[in-house]
Order: C-alpha cells, then structure tokens, then sequence
C-alpha cells in the first residue's frame, strides 16, 4: 500500500516528525459519518481557514443583509472609475444640471446689473463653454500632478496649470 509525501521524515535521528499513514486509496468519509478528521485548510469544513489570511465565512457569496436584501457588488478599486471614464467619454451630453448652472450664472449677472432676461440658447452656450474650459483645465491639472509622480490632483497642480495658461481666475 502507498504512503503519504511525509512518511520520509519518520527515520530522522534525534527529530520528532510525523509518522507515515497508510492510504486506503478509496474516497475518504463522507459527511455524515464518523470518521478520520480533515486536514487545516480542507475546502468544505466550517470555522478553519481555506486560503491564506481569509477566515471561514458563512455564506460568503449571495449574502443578504439583515432585511433579506441583497448587498450590492463590491468592485475592485478603479474598476467603476475606468467604467465612468468610458461611459463620459462616449457621450455628449452635458455634465453638469441645467437648472443649478442657471441659478448660478443669474446670481452672478445680478451682481452687475440686475433685472437681465437670458434667452435659453445663451444659458446652454454658456454651460457648453464653461464645462468645456473646465475639462480641458481639469485635464492640464492632471498633468501636472503626473510630472509630480502624483496620481491624486491637488490645487497647487490647478494653480500651476492656471499660471502655465496663462488665465486670470
């Protein structure tokens, strides 16, 4: 009959190993049944660990939440960033709400002269100006944080881009 890969170790002098077992060669206990108890690390088991540094979790995948509800997906860090780039990319609307752009731009010409009428091609010629500058500003401050080994942009990279530009704020 064959031996198990550890039944080496059991000759050593002066060492305390483990003793060689005798494998049957059929399927081990099935559930249920007494038996021979599992190795650490056997898939299947409850409460011992199945890969390195990752507790035994009851119901991992499908967990519901106390309510009986779903959880939702967890992603890995960057893959709903990478899907938002491509889906803004791909589009053409405008990014930023209409409404609140109007308020803005109506507070600020009432600083200057109050009672003005806009028609609403020239609020959405001001909205596609304005996203369009910020973009490509937004755009230039990333690489400035890029030339600073950077990934996270801050404002000295947007205040840097300004004075490269050569744009008043």
């Amino acid at each position: 009959m064959a031996r198990t890969k550890h039944a080496g170790q059991k000759g050593t002098k002066g060492q305390k190993g483990q003793k060689g077992r005798k494998s049957t060669g059929g399927k081990g206990p099935k559930k249920g049944q007494k038996g021979q108890k599992g190795r650490k690390g056997q898939k299947g088991r409850k409460g011992q660990k199945g890969r390195k540094g990752q507790k035994g979790r009851k119901g991992t995948k499908g967990a519901k939440g106390e309510k009986g509800t779903k959880r939702p997906r967890r992603y890995r860090p960057g893959t709903v960033a990478l899907r938002e780039i491509k889906k803004y990319q791909k589009s053409t609307e405008l990014l930023l709400r209409k409404l609140p752009f109007q308020r803005l731009v109506r507070n600020i010409a009432q600083e200057y002269k109050g009672d003005l009428r806009f028609q609403i091609a020239a609020i959405a010629a001001l909205q596609e100006a304005t996203e369009a500058y910020v973009v490509d500003l937004l755009v230039d401050t990333y690489l400035c944080a890029i030339q600073a080994n950077r990934i996270t942009i801050m404002d000295r990279d947007l205040s840097l881009a300004v004075k490269i530009r050569g744009d008043k704020l």
